[in-house]
């Protein structure tokens, strides 16, 4: 078989070619005889790139392979020698009159065209630039036709418009009209609604005025009411807490008395009870020996204790102190602590005195209470104070030394009672009420010995 380009074409017009693209109805009827020539030709005779459309029907070969068809037509000589020999013996007379040169001119132009395309007869670009040309023609004609006939009917749907446009303006004029017409009923209307409106929101600001004024007189009169109401539930609550005072005042002033009766009897009897304890004389009568003021041999008076030279500071004045029958020791908390413990949190301060006092009270059997000054506090103490000791906080414009005098000022007359404070005005000031004052130091070095 012989390849493309090896000079096996020899008829006249082999070495022309065309300048421009092939038109397209050409192109199309040349695919379309390549693709009924196509199956007249063995699986080795077609070119490889066509092999894979051998066993294809024509339609599909159009379909899937004209593109491919075209450019092996072009490109491969062979090929289109052997297309022209199956179109030579399919359509003899066309091929005859392309290869003579003598085209009937009822011959189809675009027929004439690919046959010339394939065969390659000489002059055959001229024939198919001819043919291109007449099918451009017989398109623009077909297209001039198409568009004189579009034109037509075109025109007729104008007047048509025309015709339907005059009845419709017609009627579009009448409902105008109409239209108009209610619409000057309308006005006529809404002008009469706004004038309604306007004496009705006339007549709605001068109820609203007459209900202001009304409200006011009424919140006026509840005002004063109220006021009368308030003044009234004052003069009871005073009148009230004036009879509560009462009552609580005379039942206080009872029980403060009977308290301090009492509280003075047990200091008496139990004074009788020592001091009968410390001066109980022997069974046998009295000897004038006996008369004697002296000191025995394991024995000490209250006196003879009292002279012994002991420091402020001394721990064992504060232990005769608390040794007395029914003492009271009243400590000045936040003086204490911060003499003894000054950088430690207040809370922590209070809870480390509080324990130190606990265990000296069980000690002693004396009774302790402590004073801490309410000032110092943001919100209310939860604290729940140890055994043996009573834990007071001063009230809002109340100071703990004021409380502290309070206390020693309610005590009976005769009754030890011990303020351990280093303030001076503290210790004056119950100094003079019968108290006996002794330094925090004292206290704090009390405590040390118990911890």
């Amino acid at each position: 078989m012989e390849q493309p380009g090896d000079g096996a074409e020899v008829a006249g017009g082999a070495g022309e070619a065309l300048d421009r693209p092939l038109p397209e109805a050409v192109r199309r009827r040349v695919v379309a005889l390549v693709a009924e020539a196509f199956g007249g030709l063995t699986v080795a005779e077609l070119p490889a790139q066509l092999r894979q459309y051998a066993r294809f029907t024509p339609s599909r070969r159009l379909r899937f392979a004209g593109n491919a068809m075209a450019a092996a037509l072009e490109s491969d000589t062979v090929f289109r020698q052997r297309i022209g020999e199956k179109l030579r013996s399919g359509q003899p007379e066309l091929a005859g009159a392309v290869e003579s040169g003598a085209v009937p001119a009822a011959a189809d132009p675009v027929d004439v065209a690919a046959a010339a395309y394939v065969l390659r007869p000489a002059d055959w670009v001229k024939l198919v630039a001819a043919a291109g040309e007449e099918a451009q023609r017989a398109d623009a004609e077909r297209a001039d036709e198409a568009g004189r006939r579009e034109l037509e009917r075109l025109r007729a749907e104008l007047a048509e418009a025309r015709e339907r446009g005059k009845g419709e303006n017609e009627r579009l004029r009448g409902e105008l009209e109409t239209a108009r017409r209610d619409a000057e009923s309308l006005q006529r209307k809404l002008r009469s609604a706004l004038s309604d409106v306007k004496r009705g929101e006339a007549a709605l600001r001068r109820a609203q005025a007459e209900w202001e004024a009304a409200r006011g007189e009424a919140a006026a009169q509840l005002s004063a009411a109220e006021s009368e109401n308030r003044r009234l539930k004052a003069r009871l609550g005073e009148a009230e807490s004036a009879v509560e005072a009462g009552r609580k005042a005379a039942r206080e002033g009872r029980s403060v008395e009977d308290m301090r009766l009492r509280l003075l009897l047990d200091t008496v009897l139990e004074s009788a009870q020592g001091l009968r304890r410390e001066l109980a004389l022997p069974p046998a009568g009295t000897h004038p020996a006996d008369t004697v003021d002296a000191v025995r041999p394991g024995r000490m008076s209250p006196k003879d204790v009292a002279a012994r030279a002991l420091s402020e500071t001394d721990p064992a004045l504060l232990d005769q102190l608390l040794a007395l029958p029914q003492a009271h020791l009243v400590v000045d908390g936040y003086n204490v602590t911060k003499t003894g413990y000054p950088t430690m949190p207040l809370e922590k301060q209070r809870l480390r005195l509080l324990g130190g006092l606990s265990a000296l009270a069980a000690r002693t059997g004396a009774e302790v209470t402590c004073v801490f000054d309410g000032a110092e506090l943001a919100a209310p103490v939860l604290l729940a104070p140890p055994r043996g000791v009573r834990v007071l906080f001063s009230k809002p414009g109340v100071t703990a030394d004021e409380l502290i005098r309070q206390l020693v000022r309610a005590e009976p007359p005769g009754r030890p009672v011990v303020v351990a404070s280093t303030d001076r005005e503290v210790a004056d000031g119950v100094a003079r009420s019968g108290a006996r004052p002794v330094a925090s130091a004292m206290l704090l070095k009390r405590l040390s010995r118990l911890a």
